[in-house]
């Protein structure tokens, strides 16, 4: 088998959470008199937290220091979690469920790679609380994607090559991480149009011929 283990970005890929996203980061913006909108929301994908405060703080009047910033980063989080309450197992797709059962069930190792520090408590709410071989996220990174970091880390955790684990995202800074990394690639969503990948993928059933 090419593959021995895949690594999968979260949101957007497993599940996703873009809409609890987009409402926690309007609500803050509003509260601080920013413009906000669904382009700029497209901006924060795979990017970490702080780093999505500075983008949407380009359209701010003001300056912040850095004690408010991150008050206001922490402020986001907390609504942010709030909303990911209304997650539960029927946010998880039956073709993503059974495309990981079939992984799984040729002893492919399973792992996830996500910038989210609530990546744990996303996949309880979705009920993949202990399913993975693996998590890393944002918890255990310095560096966000496109820094090939939370892979390395990922494979490392499995304990296996990077030149046998495979990425599974659907944003360009992750392909880009994972290449970065030393390890192919299969895009889904948005990551398809770039023609960056090791694959394109028209659905996550892809995965099932990807890794035979």
């Amino acid at each position: 088998m090419k593959y021995e283990a895949v690594i999968f970005d979260l949101d957007g890929v497993i599940c996703h959470t873009d809409k609890y996203h987009f409402q926690a980061w309007k609500a803050l913006a509003d509260k601080l008199g920013i413009y906000f909108d669904e382009t700029i929301n497209n901006r924060l994908r795979g990017v970490s937290r702080m780093e999505s405060l500075e983008i949407i703080l380009e359209r701010y009047d003001g300056t912040l220091t850095q004690e408010e910033k991150v008050r206001c980063a922490e402020e986001k989080n907390d609504l942010y979690k709030e909303l990911l309450k209304q997650m539960s197992p029927a946010d998880l797709s039956p073709e993503v469920k059974e495309t990981l059962d079939t992984l799984r069930a040729r002893d492919v190792k399973l792992a996830i790679g996500s910038s989210s520090k609530n990546a744990r408590f996303i996949l309880g709410q979705i009920g993949l609380g202990d399913y993975f071989d693996a998590i890393s996220d944002g918890n255990n990174i310095t560096n966000s994607k496109p820094d090939p970091e939370v892979f390395v880390k990922a494979a490392e955790f499995l304990g296996i090559p990077a030149g046998k684990c495979l990425v599974v995202e659907d944003a360009e800074a992750g392909i880009q991480a994972a290449a970065a990394g030393g390890m192919d690639s299969a895009a889904m969503g948005d990551a398809v149009r770039y023609h960056i990948a090791t694959y394109d993928m028209d659905s996550f059933t892809d995965l099932q011929n990807i890794v035979a």
